[in-house]
Formats: structure tokens, C-alpha cells, sequence
């Protein structure tokens, strides 16, 4: 990697070393002792934000000491999950009669309406429309946008109704659903995705309710040239790793990403919250060792895979490297594959966001990722297949760490001859079946409607532009990005047909819900067990050791699961190219 893509790794850890320790014991604070089901103890901004948590709770007739079990908390999630859906799906449909539709924009087709609702439901993203020339600022404010802010929030929850399960003994209830969405959004991303906002506006990002705008230039040449409040979409899009760009080029396009400084923001921002995570469920479970290890995991898979996508591109194109072009690092170039590359990042920092943006489920990008190369294009496919748990989505990337954790103590307690236990909790019977069916979801998901497309000739006749090794991953990496909530795509796909927009719609559906109710039910499980005495023959899980063997089990069950599949795809293009 480029001496400058070193440094601005060195920077991130730097700022995510300040940043996020105080940010963890924040969130803690915010999602409050699970152990009592207490309310949780006033935070700084109690005087600020009690006030208006009350007027929602007395608008929306919620009784902020009510507590559910995991039934009614899943129950709620589905509720208001489906009441959201519906609502955009609605404002899409009737975008061309509504205001706030500067350039005149028709209402969003039906198959389009019905995927872009569910992906920003689902904290996908995913985009089967180019989004200056589709949506309008009414869709954009007040149908995108506050998707990103709830669908966020709720997979925040989640987390925090699993870690009270984990925590409390003798229980039968997770806290209640309609508090914890509340408190999360109005504590929580409301205040950092302002400050955000104002950051990128300040470094030029634009926010304003103009329409497409034609300008000549210099030469003489006409241009469209569009606006609209993007800034405050850019900020939570980052800060909830939903990913969804207000334009169709996404962080690459400079109205979302001018300069090195927005980039390295919009890094941060997506890091920030599943990073910080971790060391409040440490202080929740009152063992901050415990957060320290899932934190460290998340670390080495996620560093590694920054480092490995930004020397792939780094390195260059080898087939143009046999032929002679000088692609190394240089004072007039910045050297490595500058395919599908902005000028103003270089391919060392595509890798790093690469990396950061499908290590997380937020699908935003600052290169093509279609135009890496296959050992690029491979690790980001991989950082998805892992579950998206380097770090993961805000509350979903601990939630599938913690699934993991389990299946290791299992392992571990079928190596050693005892019953496996975490964190005092015996893992039975009736968890491992949940696990199993958690684990399993993902794999059938992807693999089942990439080899039904491909089959059936519906995705070759639609909307394969390439074939070969390079045409099968595209085919793989939209499925891949669709089941783990990610939402970036390889491009060289026509993802607007109507096959592509249902397919994917219900892969989405599966990977959000179908990994989420498992997941709380385990919750609900572990929470009506009492703690066991910790005893010498019990397998330590606040360790390195431990550590290393959650890492191991990710990328064991990822690598015998998807290792066939990546051989005919990325594996054979990048042997290709050499």
C-alpha cells in the first residue's frame, strides 16, 4: 500500500482509539442496567432529551415502564417494521402528486417501490435506481432518510434486548421495544448525525431543496447539474451503516464526498457505532473483558480486510502490468488499479472503504467495486460472507458475533468434555438449534437464489452484461450484498428488472428477519436461565484464547460453506490474471 493510504489508516485507528471508549460507556448508559430492567440512569443530555422522549411516549400511548417478552418484542419489531414498509412503499408510489418535486419526478414503479422499501427497511440500501434522477427531495427526506434513522435503531435494539437476555436471571422479559427504539434515536444517532451533517456541509457537501440545474461550462457544453439536502442523508447513511446514496454514484460523487477530509468523516462514521458497541455490552454484562474480545475480533477481521483489498489494488492490474504499463506509485500517479477509481482517493483508500463498507452492512462506496481486481473484488465479497461481522451493522455485527460466541463455547465444551456455558449460562440444546437455524439462513439465502437465477436463465437473459468467472460473481455479490443487509453491488448487472428487484427484496426480507427473531429468541432462552458457579473446569471466554477461537469458527464455517462457489468466481479471476 501507498505511504498516504498507510497514513490515513494510521489516523482512523487513531481517532477510533479516542473516540470510541467514551462512546461505549455512553451507550451504556443509554440502553441502561439489563440485569434490574430498570429505567436506564439519566444520561448528560437527560434535561434535553427526557422531554421530548415523554411527548412520544405520551403521543404514542407507550408506557416507558412496560417490559415485553421476547415474543412481544419480536412482535413489535414485525409491527412497526411492516407499518414502515408499507409507508414508503405508499410515498414512493405517490411521489408524482406530492410536493417537494422540483424536477417533476413520476411516481417510482411497483417492483422498484417495492424493493427500495423493503432495502431501506431492511437496512439494506440496496438501490435498483439512480437516485438523482428517480427520487424526489419529499422521497428523500421523508421516506429515505427517516428509514435510515429507525431501521438503524431498531437493529440497535435488538442488540440491547439480546445483551438483557444474556445478563438477567430467572427472566422472562427484554425490555420493551417501543422505549428502546425511542431512546436510541433521540439520544443516540439523532444528535451525532446532526453534528455530522454540519461537518459535511462545512467541507462541501450540498443541502438545499434546488432542483436539476443546466449550466454551460467553459468549452461551451451544457450539464445537469442537480441538488437537494444531501448532507443530512450522507450523515446517517454513514452513522446507521445503512449506506444508500442520495446520488447514483454514491460517496464517489463529490457533492457526497468532496475531499479527503469527508472521506475520512464518513469512515469514521460508519465505524464509530458497531465499534463502540461491544465495550457498552462489557459494561452492561458487567465484565468488560468479554467486550474487550468481540471488540479485538471485530478488529483483526476488519484491519485485515483493509489491509488485503488495499495492497490487491495497490498492486495494480498484473495482466497490465505482462503488458508492459508502469502502474507504481509515483509523484505524477498515484499507481495501482485506477479502474473505476476517483482521482482524489486513489486505490489504497477504495480498499480501506471497500473494506470498512462490507465489513459493516452499510454498502456505501468511494470506487467501483465491479472494477477491482479479483483478489479486491474476492475480499470485500468475503467480508459479506462472513455475516458482516468485521464489525457488523449497528447492533446486528455484535448480534452475529454473539451467535458465534456461542457456537464456540459449544465446540470448546464438546472438546473439553463439559457442558458449555457463557457468561454462567448454560448453551443447550434449544440455543444450538436456534443457532444452527441462524447460521443457515444466510448460506441458503445467497447460494439458493444465485444458482435459481443463473439456472432458470432469468439473470443471464435479463441482466448479465458479463460471463464467465467475472459475470457469475456479479450475479453472487448482488445476493451476497442482498442477504447480509449491505447493499453495495459489482455494477455490470441490470438490477432494475422485475426478477432482480422481488428476488432481492425477499432475500432481504430473509436476511433481516429470518437472523433477527433466532436471534431474539436465544435472548429469550438464556434470560429465563439462572447463572451457574464459575468452577475451574469452566472455559474462560474473557481471554485472547477465546478471542482466536471465535475468529477461527467465523472463518472455518464462512470458508467451508462458501469456498465452492468463490473457486468459480473471484478465485478463478484472480488465478486468472496472473
Amino acid at each position: 500500500m501507498s505511504a498516504a493510504a498507510i497514513f490515513q489508516i494510521v489516523v482512523l485507528l487513531v481517532l477510533l482509539g479516542v473516540t470510541v471508549p467514551p462512546l461505549g460507556r455512553y451507550l451504556a448508559g443509554v440502553f441502561g442496567d439489563p440485569e434490574l430492567g430498570a429505567e436506564p440512569e439519566p444520561t448528560p443530555g437527560e434535561r434535553v432529551f427526557g422531554p421530548i422522549e415523554r411527548v412520544i411516549y405520551r403521543a404514542c400511548r407507550i408506557d416507558p415502564g412496560s417490559q415485553q417478552r421476547w415474543t412481544g418484542y419480536a412482535m413489535s419489531l414485525l409491527a412497526f417494521s411492516l407499518a414502515s414498509v408499507v409507508g414508503l412503499y405508499a410515498l414512493l408510489r405517490l411521489q408524482g402528486v406530492l410536493p417537494l418535486n422540483p424536477d417533476g419526478f413520476p411516481a417510482v414503479g411497483p417492483t422498484v417501490a417495492f424493493n427500495t422499501a423493503v432495502s431501506f427497511l431492511t437496512n439494506t440500501n440496496w438501490q435498483a435506481y439512480g437516485g438523482e434522477t428517480t427520487m424526489s427531495h419529499l422521497s428523500q427526506m421523508v421516506g429515505l432518510t427517516v428509514q435510515n434513522f429507525v431501521s438503524a435503531a431498531a437493529g440497535m435494539a435488538v442488540i440491547v434486548a439480546i445483551i438483557r437476555g444474556i445478563s438477567r436471571r430467572g427472566s422472562s422479559t427484554l425490555g420493551n421495544f417501543w422505549v428502546d427504539l425511542t431512546r436510541i434515536v433521540v439520544r443516540v444517532l439523532v444528535p451525532m448525525a446532526f453534528i455530522a451533517a454540519i461537518l459535511l456541509v462545512s467541507q462541501g457537501v450540498i443541502q438545499n431543496f434546488s432542483g436539476t440545474q443546466t449550466v454551460s461550462g467553459v468549452a461551451g457544453v451544457s450539464q445537469s447539474i442537480p441538488g437537494g439536502p444531501a448532507a443530512s442523508q450522507v450523515a446517517i447513511k454513514q452513522l446507521g451503516t445503512n449506506g444508500g446514496g442520495f446520488f447514483n454514484a454514491n460517496s464517489t460523487h463529490p457533492f457526497e464526498n468532496p475531499n479527503g477530509w469527508t472521506n475520512l468523516l464518513q469512515i469514521w462514521l460508519i465505524l464509530a457505532i458497531p465499534l463502540a458497541i461491544p465495550l457498552a455490552y462489557g459494561r452492561m454484562v458487567k465484565d468488560r473483558k468479554q467486550g474487550n474480545v468481540l471488540l479485538g475480533v471485530m478488529m483483526v477481521l476488519w484491519l485485515g480486510s483493509v489491509l488485503l483489498a488495499g495492497t490487491a489494488e495497490t498492486a495494480g492490474n498484473p495482466l497490465l502490468t505482462d503488458r508492459g504499463a508502469d502502474q507504481a506509485v509515483a509523484a505524477q500517479q498515484s499507481g495501482g488499479n485506477m479502474e473505476g477509481k476517483e482521482t482524489r482517493f486513489g486505490p489504497g483508500t477504495c480498499g480501506l472503504y471497500a473494506g470498512t463498507t462490507t465489513g459493516t452492512s452499510t454498502g456505501a462506496v468511494n470506487c467501483m467495486h465491479d472494477s477491482m481486481t479479483g483478489a479486491g473484488g474476492g475480499v470485500v465479497m468475503v467480508n459479506m460472507l462472513l455475516g458482516e461481522v468485521s464489525p457488523g451493522g449497528v447492533g446486528v455485527g455484535l448480534m452475529g458475533l454473539l451467535i458465534y460466541a456461542l457456537l464456540a463455547v459449544f465446540i470448546a465444551g464438546l472438546m473439553v468434555g463439559r457442558t458449555p456455558e457463557y457468561l454462567g449460562k448454560k448453551i443447550q440444546a434449544t440455543e444450538m438449534k436456534l443457532v444452527v437455524l441462524y447460521i443457515v439462513v444466510m448460506p441458503l439465502t445467497v447460494l439458493g437464489m444465485t444458482a435459481v437465477s443463473i439456472r432458470l436463465g432469468t439473470v443471464l437473459d435479463q441482466s448479465m452484461q458479463d460471463v464467465g468467472p467475472h459475470g457469475l460473481s456479479e450475479v453472487l455479490y448482488a445476493y451476497t450484498s442482498a442477504a447480509n443487509n449491505n447493499g453495495s453491488a459489482f455494477a455490470g448487472l441490470d438490477a432494475s428488472t422485475n426478477w432482480m428487484t422481488i428476488t432481492q427484496g425477499i432475500a432481504m426480507l430473509l436476511g433481516r428477519f429470518g437472523l433477527i427473531i433466532p436471534a431474539l429468541a436465544i435472548a429469550g432462552s438464556l434470560a429465563r436461565k439462572e447463572r451457574v458457579p464459575i468452577t475451574a473446569g469452566t472455559f474462560p471466554t474473557g481471554t485472547p484464547l477465546f478471542g482466536g477461537l471465535v475468529t477461527g469458527v467465523v472463518l472455518i464455517v464462512a470458508g467451508l460453506t462458501f469456498f465452492p462457489v468463490l473457486a468459480l468466481g473471484p478465485v478463478v479471476e484472480a488465478l486468472a490474471m496472473r
